[in-house]
């Protein structure tokens, strides 16, 4: 397996991670009433040190924080460039 390979598996996985816990982040947005105890504090431990500087560049909009909808496309933006069927690891994999 050649460092290009790995360093694409690594980063797909961590990618799909963070695209799944924002999705997650999301989802929970919707029911302020539910308590981030475990299993949700995992969620909220790994995306807050995002989600915070963001907030104070963005406040939330008419009290809806569309902070993590960001990060959930910048993930995929980041995803799709470097690991997409055009991504600059899934062409630099092609030419060795």
């Amino acid at each position: 397996m050649s460092t290009v390979t790995f360093t694409s598996w690594i980063l797909g996985l961590v990618f799909g991670l963070m695209i799944l816990l924002f999705l997650f982040r999301i989802v929970l947005s919707w029911y302020p009433q539910i308590e981030l105890k475990r299993p949700f504090s995992v969620i909220t431990v790994t995306t807050e040190p995002f989600l915070a500087p963001l907030r104070k560049l963005i406040p939330p909009i008419g009290g809806v924080d569309i902070t993590p909808v960001i990060w959930l496309g910048i993930f995929s933006l980041l995803r799709e460039l470097l690991l997409g069927q055009q991504g600059l690891l899934t062409m630099a994999s092609r030419l060795q």
